[in-house]
């Protein structure tokens, strides 16, 4: 029941990838290649010039620089040492549309697509991506699209991969023990290996023999996939029927020893004004495209309305099935409201289905009523929640948020439509690299990604030569497995019988009935700085509850014992010679153990040499979004031999050209992109090919707001008081003390703390006057630590928390965490109240009204 026709145009927008600029990454000093464009092969069209129209265009090195009109082909060759995943990138300027200009980037022959250069009138650099190249010579070429454009230098480098490190930590802390012991053998696998999957047949198909494919696999190759496809779509309101989905998920699980994921192509009624709840509606009078129905999604997420109740139905229907597999011990890779986003865009212009029709803005509130409720109201704690997406510009927009998110999925479908390489009729067995490395940017590497579902299985040495990590694959039924044009039979039977994909046969117990501890390291951070007077070895604990230590790698370099690191019994340490040796930035080394997951330790290396880092200033500025005062802010840069590559908030890149312009001397962050930043403190990190980061912190102020100065009071004491713990749980009580109103959503509350070792964070609302879907949070990490904090976290809530009326107060009872559980050390935390047990005001933690301070002392 795919709509091909649509995926393919999705597709063919996911292939013109990456439209927007994207700073080249940082590698060595020296990249594996340069070329001056001038030195490239130069179709006649093109032009080796130093100026345009008579305006010199300095900055650019070599003799000149080629400019590019409207059509016209660059070409040159890089020799690179092994077969693998490059980064390609170019220093240009495009300074004739705001709207950005396509070029063609061809490798050895296959058009890799069409890419945007955004508008800037500056020098700047702009990443193609990762692509794979071949050992030895390799040719490309960049070919005219819309053309107008300036090129100075193309450079080609090792790819930056990310280390596909995932910890096992999933967004229900009540997860159950089967759900937490398959997140942690994923984590295990993710980026090692790939897990076969495949999709069952649904609603009687295949003449009712649900195994067809899942025999036609065996016969083939001699092995059954590890995941088993599901579908729970006949569990519901309208027609609904028992097709023995559940009990074939029991059996996958407990009796074939697999692995189940579920998706929910969940129907409406194709005439809902006329649909009276409760009705049966016949299968055929019933749809999930938003294009055959009169049902306002918009309307799902509003108690009250007919919509909404019928949301809650279809959930109710869902949560009983759930129910049943949760109370057999069956936990499930859950794939709710999937392809999401469609052919793209933000406000459902291209959705698939129904789920999708009123845009990204209620999609999220539709997923977060979906999880909440089956978690909270239903008590559901045996799912793994698999969100679908894409990588158009609008993606991001679309992801429902780490919170609420455990697996990122996306689903290949480029066998007929969607190709690039100039081919038809045959199989497409491209790892899809780059778009699998973009969705991995989507959470920063937070989450794993998979291949949800696809036609066409990537060939084994696609997967492993481009280091291609998809979690799992798991193709649709029917002609999209057994068919010739979509699958080769014998590249299915090497896939199945290679050591890099995983059957059934390999699955380990999953049960918690054979527990499988892993080892652990504390602390799971550390620090090293590459000025000599500062230099230390460094120490970590390792707990190996059992297991033996069988190497350590960084990437995938394996470390030297006695040179690198020595270990004896529990105290791992890691020399310092070797730590020198690693460019600045961020780093992790695995701990490789013979079984269990295994740990990861972040090593954040800096360089505090004199005269190495280049230096901002100022480093704090104020914005105001008042329309007359609102103005640039210039930031002068000291370079001291460095060069910078990138600004950014948060995981945003700015866009050079567009957010901020950049010369020799200093950065303009432009006005339209600082009124876009929220009210508050925004942190804008500068960095350079070498050195530490440097970082600018602007407070957004709006001097045309009224704020209820002393209006709100701020209540607070700790839920735990013990000097150590694994879980910070302050309680919040909120009053207005004014005469008017407080909006919540214009409220802001911050509790500072010390991490004791740097770990990604969770955060639970566990009860809410206002609801805890509507109670929202944010770690922050102080740009300069003082006395009792390096860390701050910031409690918000949404529009539907309502206000606070003069007079009434307002509860949120929190906890937070270290994703790795180790302990916090309370007793030195600046917001932290060991001599209460009952609110009373507290002027340690800080209360916020349209970004300013209204209560409390900061520290």
């Amino acid at each position: 029941m795919k709509n091909l026709l649509k995926k393919a145009t999705a597709m063919m927008l996911a292939l013109v990838l990456l439209l927007g600029l994207m700073i080249a990454p940082v590698h060595s000093d020296t990249p594996l290649f340069t070329i001056e464009s001038e030195n490239a092969q130069l179709t006649p069209d093109l032009q080796v010039v130093t100026s345009i129209y008579g305006q010199p265009k300095p900055g650019f090195s070599g003799a000149g620089f080629v400019w590019m009109q409207n059509s016209g082909t660059l070409t040159f060759t890089v020799t690179v040492p092994e077969t693998g995943m490059y980064a390609i990138s170019t220093r240009y300027m495009q300074e004739l549309s705001a709207d950005g200009r396509s070029q063609n980037l061809i490798v050895n022959g296959v058009t890799k697509g069409a890419y945007m250069l955004p508008y800037t009138t500056t020098w700047s650099d702009f990443d193609f991506g990762f692509h794979k190249l071949n050992q030895g010579a390799n040719t490309i070429e960049l070919k005219a699209g819309w053309g107008f454009a300036y090129f100075d230098t193309f450079t080609v480098d090792h790819a930056d991969l990310d280390p596909l490190n995932v910890q096992p930590v999933l967004t229900d802390p009540e997860a159950t023990p089967e759900t937490q012991i398959l997140m942690n053998y994923l984590t295990e696998v993710y980026g090692n290996n790939i897990i076969s999957g495949q999709q069952e047949i649904y609603g009687g198909g295949n003449d009712g023999d649900t195994e067809l494919e899942f025999e036609w696999i065996h016969d083939l190759t001699g092995k059954y996939p590890a995941i088993r496809g599901f579908d729970l779509m006949n569990y519901n309101p309208l027609y609904g029927w028992e097709d023995g989905t559940t009990d074939r998920m029991i059996d996958w699980v407990n009796n074939r020893e697999g692995i189940a994921t579920a998706s929910w192509h969940i129907n409406v009624p194709r005439n809902f004004n006329t649909y009276e709840l409760g009705d049966f509606v016949d299968w055929k009078e019933a749809t999930y495209k938003p294009t055959e129905t009169n049902f306002n999604t918009a309307n799902a997420v509003i108690p009250g309305t007919k919509e909404y109740q019928y949301v809650m139905m279809t959930i109710e229907d869902l949560a009983e099935q759930l129910l049943i597999l949760q109370d057999n011990d069956v936990p499930v890779l859950f794939r709710p409201y999937h392809e999401a986003e469609g052919n793209g865009g933000l406000n459902g212009e291209g959705a698939w289905f129904w789920w999708a029709s009123a845009g990204a803005e209620v999609y999220k509130e539709l997923w977060d009523l979906l999880y909440t409720e089956l978690t909270e109201t239903y008590g559901l704690h045996n799912l793994i929640w698999t969100y679908n997406s894409y990588v158009y510009s609008t993606s991001p927009a679309w992801y429902p948020g780490d919170d609420q998110v455990d697996l990122v999925g996306y689903d290949k479908y480029n066998t007929i439509y969607n190709r690039y390489d100039g081919l038809s009729g045959v199989p497409n067995e491209d790892a899809i690299t780059s778009i699998f490395y973009k969705l991995v940017e989507l959470t920063n590497g937070t989450k794993m990604v998979a291949m949800t579902e696809n036609d066409t299985i990537p060939s084994v040495k696609n997967l492993t030569e481009e280091k291609s990590g998809w979690l799992y694959f798991c193709p649709w039924y029917g002609e999209h497995l057994m068919s010739s044009a979509f699958n080769y039979p014998a590249t299915l039977k090497t896939l199945y019988q290679s050591d890099y994909v995983i059957t059934l046969d390999e699955l380990p117990n999953l049960k918690v009935n054979n527990p499988n501890p892993s080892a652990s390291i504390t602390p799971g951070n550390v620090e090293f700085d590459k000025y000599t007077p500062n230099q230390s070895d460094k120490t970590v604990t390792v707990n190996a509850n059992g297991n033996t230590l069988t190497a350590l790698r960084a990437g995938n370099n394996a470390l030297t014992a006695t040179t690198d690191y020595t270990l004896n019994g529990s105290t791992l340490l890691l020399k310092k010679a070797y730590l020198a040796t690693l460019p600045v930035g961020e780093h992790s080394i695995v701990l490789d153990f013979n079984q269990g997951q295994d740990p990861v330790l972040k090593v954040k290396i800096v360089d505090s040499t004199p005269g190495t880092n280049a230096v901002i200033s100022p480093v704090n500025a104020t914005f105001d979004k008042a329309t007359n005062p609102a103005q640039d802010i210039s930031v002068s840069l000291t370079f001291n031999g460095r060069q910078l590559t990138s600004i950014t908030k948060g995981n945003a890149t700015l866009v050079a050209g567009q957010n901020y312009t950049a010369s020799s001397s200093a950065v303009v962050l432009n006005k339209s992109y600082l009124a876009t930043l929220p009210l508050g403190q925004n942190v804008l990190t500068f960095h350079f090919n070498g050195g530490n980061d440097a970082v600018l912190t602007v407070n957004v102020v709006d001097s045309t707001v009224t704020v209820p100065a002393g209006d709100l009071t701020i209540q607070a004491f700790n839920g735990n008081t013990s000097a150590s713990t694994n879980g910070v749980s302050p309680k919040f009580k909120l009053v207005n003390s004014g005469n008017s109103a407080i909006p919540l959503s214009d409220v802001k509350l911050r509790y500072y703390y010390t991490i004791d070792g740097e770990e990604a964070q969770s955060f639970w609302s566990d009860w809410a006057s206002m609801g805890s879907t509507n109670v929202t949070s944010q770690f922050v990490k102080l740009v300069t630590p003082v006395a009792g904090a390096d860390h701050y976290l910031e409690v918000g809530f949404t529009s539907a928390a309502g206000s606070l009326n003069a007079g009434q107060s307002a509860e949120v009872q929190a906890r937070f965490s270290k994703n790795n559980w180790t302990n916090y050390t309370q007793t030195n935390d600046y917001s932290f109240k060991a001599t209460d047990s009952q609110f009373a005001n507290h002027d340690k933690v800080t209360g916020y009204v349209n970004g300013q301070l209204v209560w409390g002392i900061e520290p």
